[in-house]
């Protein structure tokens, strides 16, 4: 590969690693586990639907009024001179652009139920993992990308942020609700009697699950009480599963976005 990708990020603030989504996180653990160079650009929150029409990338939503949502993350291949968004997407390019570089993330015939396992995956967690992280990730930003992270999340909410799940019991109702949805993860690896959603070997699915341990290792704080709790659900399980992945948290310098 004679040029590395350009891969855009979102930066945080303050915190043990400057890279904390979820999602860009998907993609920044594709780029490491296939060993694909890369070269991070940080992106603030107001400026990334200006970088990436200027890449030429494409939306990967629509608002309720029909307008684009231009979110990250995102990448611009100089080798092919291709831009693209949205990490299910991202995995897919790099594992048929570059199939000799690294494993395969989503083997062909696992592409459906690596769709399945999505749909699932967010339907056991997303009810609840907003209210624990959205509003401690809001303190993780910078003084550009707080303001906009604030306004939209609060109009998503309907209510401030700080209201969502203060200590006390509203709270630890969202935190059991997490910690079903793990557990119901850990169920579906036991039936396989597997490490890995792909057996022996790290697939796409499991970058998805790792991704989102590292938003809460990375915003919570690593001796916060809730991430202690977590580290210790399911056996340990999650700990012991993230530490599958240490090898490829790497996060470069890269350099800010020019506008």
């Amino acid at each position: 590969m004679p040029e590395p990708i350009i891969f855009y990020d979102i930066p945080g603030q303050g915190i043990s690693l400057k890279s904390w989504s979820p999602n860009t996180w998907k993609t920044r653990f594709t780029l490491n586990v296939k060993g694909i160079p890369y070269k991070t650009v940080w992106v603030e929150y107001p400026d990334i639907e200006t970088v990436l029409r200027k890449i030429g990338a494409s939306a990967a939503e629509k608002r309720k009024d029909g307008s684009p949502y231009y979110t990250l993350p995102a990448i611009y291949d100089p080798n092919t001179k291709t831009a693209l968004v949205e990490s299910a997407a991202i995995v897919r390019y790099l594992d048929k652009t570059y199939p000799n570089v690294g494993p395969r993330l989503v083997p062909a015939d696992t592409d459906a139920l690596h769709v399945a396992f999505n749909y699932a995956f967010r339907a056991a967690l997303m009810s609840d993992v907003g209210f624990i992280l959205i509003p401690a990730t809001v303190l993780r930003l910078g003084p550009r990308s707080e303001p906009y992270f604030r306004s939209t999340r609060e109009v998503a909410f309907g209510g401030k942020l700080e209201e969502l799940a203060p200590p006390g019991e509203k709270r630890e109702n969202h935190w059991a609700g997490v910690q079903k949805a793990f557990s119901t993860y850990a169920s579906w690896l036991d039936q396989a009697e597997s490490q890995f959603f792909l057996g022996d070997r790290i697939g796409y699915a499991d970058i998805t699950v790792a991704s989102f341990l590292m938003w809460f290792r990375v915003i919570l704080g690593e001796d916060s009480k809730e991430w202690t709790e977590l580290k210790q659900w399911d056996g340990g399980r999650w700990a012991q599963y993230l530490e599958k992945f240490e090898k490829f948290t790497s996060v470069d310098v890269g350099e800010d976005a020019e506008l």
